[in-house]
């Protein structure tokens, strides 16, 4: 083994920028976006573009630091530079454990995809063959990991894509739909535009939100990126445009195909889009995509929990043992303890009653907003650290500077206020809180063993 505690650089761009992707388009857009067209009808639409705007202001708070500081290699050490320690440790603690928390979800998601195919086989023989495949490639070298999640988002973001082009065929040309063009009148002809009014739309931006998780992703691969200077602002700058193009048009498609009120009362809409093309075998199709989502998503939270923790290690916020770097470059020991952990929880998943592990889900729709929260704070006491005439010389500056990351704070904290708003919800906020308070009671603690 190495001792220099050393990542490796061997992710292109083209890794990077399919990761922020494959971490942002998931089973959120598969599944999820159901409820958000209930809750806001057609102008969930307008959702969607005010949710991306505020991600890219997001990335690129980070891509500024992360272009200036490539060596820090994930946003917690950001958060403990600018804002201090304890703000570090909160940070990347709250990250780990969300990442493992969506992990579970989608290690056990994987094993009830797999049932459609085989219904005699035990979830659990899927769940622990998942877990075993991806610790492997996570053990391989960086570039390996990267080139696998690569083909996961490509499977992911092609079929989106003839999904949109076979839709379009059907709004303007009634492929699929006996010659009869669909036209777009579904947008407004069920209630309008805004068919529960401004108010819908405000209401629905939590679960939008939520859909976004894992573009902070980004900022975890500086530590290992080629040129990062290049590749991080280059992935960036695509990727806000190409998941508006997914998300909006997607949602377009199908809200212009199907009366808006129709959408997920009868399965997957993407299953409904496909099979009214006259693909015989749309719902196999879109399981094999769904597959492959979960396995990228799975395979980007091994990797992202496992840079966090060795950066909290070198930081002195998490156990000396998880800064072990392997001859390839690659943090052995997080991507073990991620597997032995999702193995725990999955087992723990089956004998839980479906609320308890609702509560601890839930808590990760927190954490994401915390997150982001803290990101954009960082990128603020940056700025105040290095001054004006620093600032101006920035290589990959966001725009605004820190009155945009302002802005940012300000919706996240509406977010926040939404997430309290909805009793369903609430009880992440609970829980969160507690958590918050946790990690506080154990800071003495973890001083002490830096010390």
């Amino acid at each position: 083994m190495q001792e220099t505690n050393k990542l490796k650089r061997g992710l292109s761009t083209r890794h990077i920028r399919f990761m922020a992707l494959g971490s942002a388009i998931g089973t959120g857009l598969f599944y999820g976006s159901a409820d958000a067209i209930k809750m806001a009808g057609p102008s969930v639409l307008l959702a969607y573009i005010i949710g991306g705007a505020v991600a890219y202001i997001i990335m690129r708070a980070l891509g500024e630091m992360s272009v200036n500081n490539p060596q820090a290699s994930s946003f917690s050490r950001y958060a403990q530079d600018y804002l201090g320690p304890l703000a570090g440790y909160i940070t990347g603690w709250t990250y780990c454990f969300e990442i493992l928390i969506v992990a579970i979800a989608d290690v056990t998601a994987f094993g009830i995809y797999m049932g459609v195919w085989f219904p005699e086989v035990p979830h659990w023989i899927w769940v622990l063959s998942v877990v075993l495949i991806i610790g492997a490639i996570n053990l391989m070298s960086v570039k390996v990991f990267g080139e696998v999640e690569f083909w996961f988002s490509f499977f992911k973001v092609a079929t989106i894509i003839i999904m949109i082009i076979a839709g379009f065929g059907m709004i303007f040309w009634g492929i699929g739909n006996g010659g009869q063009p669909t036209g777009i009148h579904n947008l407004w002809t069920n209630g309008g535009f805004f068919a529960h009014g401004i108010v819908g739309m405000l209401l629905s931006l939590q679960m939008v939100m939520f859909a976004y998780g894992g573009i902070e992703i980004i900022g975890i691969t500086a530590g290992e990126a080629e040129e990062p200077e290049k590749s991080i602002p280059r992935a960036i700058n695509s990727v806000p445009l190409r998941i508006l193009v997914f998300y909006v048009g997607t949602l377009f498609v199908i809200m212009s195909i199907y009366p808006w009120n129709q959408v997920g009362t009868s399965g997957s809409p993407f299953v409904l889009t496909f099979q009214h093309l006259g693909i015989a075998a749309a719902a196999s199709i879109l399981n094999f995509v769904v597959l492959t989502a979960s396995l990228s998503a799975i395979n980007s939270d091994v990797f992202g929990v496992g840079r966090m923790l060795h950066g909290m290690a070198q930081q002195g916020h998490a156990p000396k043992m998880f800064q072990k770097v392997s001859d390839r470059g690659i943090p052995w020991v997080t991507v073990l303890v991620m597997m032995v952990a999702m193995l725990i929880a999955v087992y723990l998943n089956y004998l839980m009653p479906e609320k308890v592990f609702l509560v601890i889900a839930s808590l990760a729709t927190f954490a994401t907003v915390w997150v982001w929260i803290m990101i954009l704070l960082s990128q603020i006491a940056f700025r105040r650290k290095i001054g004006k005439e620093q600032a101006g010389k920035l290589q990959f500056a966001l725009p605004g500077g820190s009155k945009t990351a302002w802005v940012g704070v300000a919706f996240l904290v509406f977010i926040i206020a939404l997430i309290g708003y909805f009793p369903d919800t609430r009880v992440s906020l609970y829980v969160g809180f507690a958590w918050i308070v946790l990690l506080l009671l154990a800071w003495p603690l973890a001083k002490k063993r830096k010390a």
